[in-house]
């Protein structure tokens, strides 16, 4: 039977239906098809403490209230950012200015795109990724060793924003305010991260760092046999910095000290992560 598999085969049928892992739980299966089981992932976290509820360890919480009005209180949140940084590589932020109804609004209208009917979102389903809007499942589908358990939007915002008539309509307008505000912000953390280096506010920015923004909107349908696959595996962001935003499902870890820590969902928080990119330009 092993030597009768054909995954190149499952996968191209996969991809040509258009459905997604949504299709899959809509249809009803109560097994996941093989293409989906991470028999290498599963062995890794065998030796990986995953006993996250238990941890001791919880990553940092900053608060930016307050972080244009006062000298001292900026410096305290730059040193704390610093501190994040080099410690984790990721923090959660509260009271950045990007205001909860835009965020409940971005997040309700990306599940609102997955979960609407299919013959719709199947005219958005591409690996062209010429195309301003993308619609699939897994960037790396055909190429990586098992596909994760998910279905993602992808658009590029900035620097060149995309015709809104090419955007679904469901989510057009809330992706364009969601961008602004996260523009805005992208720009306050690049301030920060350059005066933790010692630098000028403007460094990162005047280096071209926060000109670009791409938007994901990653979709984990509920699977029958979740112990078999995975939503997203580990990695690392090539960026120079990624901000995300969960819902209270939650389901995001990171990996401290060889155990894998959850990052609980705040209301109204955003979550910051250091990509590859920036911790290369900090070396420099």
């Amino acid at each position: 039977m092993e030597s009768n598999y054909d995954r190149r085969s499952e996968l191209k049928a996969f991809d040509e239906s258009k459905a997604g892992v949504k299709g899959i739980v809509d249809a009803g299966v109560e097994k996941i098809p093989r293409i989906f089981i991470h028999e290498q992932n599963m062995q890794y976290n065998v030796n990986v403490s995953d006993s996250s509820c238990d941890s001791k360890f919880s990553i940092p919480i900053i608060d930016f209230k307050g972080i244009d009005k006062d000298v001292t209180l900026r410096d305290n949140i730059v040193n704390k950012v610093r501190d994040a940084c080099e410690n984790w590589g990721i923090f959660q932020v509260v009271n950045h200015g990007v205001e909860v109804t835009v965020l409940d609004e971005i997040i309700d209208r990306i599940r609102g795109f997955h979960e609407q009917d299919l013959e719709v979102k199947k005219e958005f389903y591409t690996r062209d990724f010429s195309r301003s809007f993308i619609y699939n499942t897994n960037f790396y589908f055909y190429q990586a060793p098992a596909a994760n358990w998910r279905d993602t939007i992808y658009c590029s915002m900035a620097p060149s924003p995309p015709n809104p008539a090419e955007l679904p309509e469901i989510c057009r307008d809330t992706m364009t305010d969601y961008s602004n505000e996260v523009m805005k912000l992208g720009l306050a953390i690049s301030e920060l991260l350059s005066e933790a280096l010692g630098l000028k506010p403007n460094h990162l920015k005047d280096m071209g760092c926060v000109e670009g923004l791409s938007l994901l909107g990653h979709y984990y349908p509920a699977c029958p046999e979740p112990d078999l696959t995975m939503g997203l595996t580990k990695h690392s962001d090539a960026t120079f910095f990624t901000i995300l935003l969960q819902d209270q499902i939650g389901g995001l870890q990171v990996l401290y000290e060889n155990q894998w820590v959850d990052v609980i969902p705040i209301p109204g928080s955003l979550v910051v992560n250091v990509g590859d990119m920036m911790q290369v330009t900090s070396l420099q």
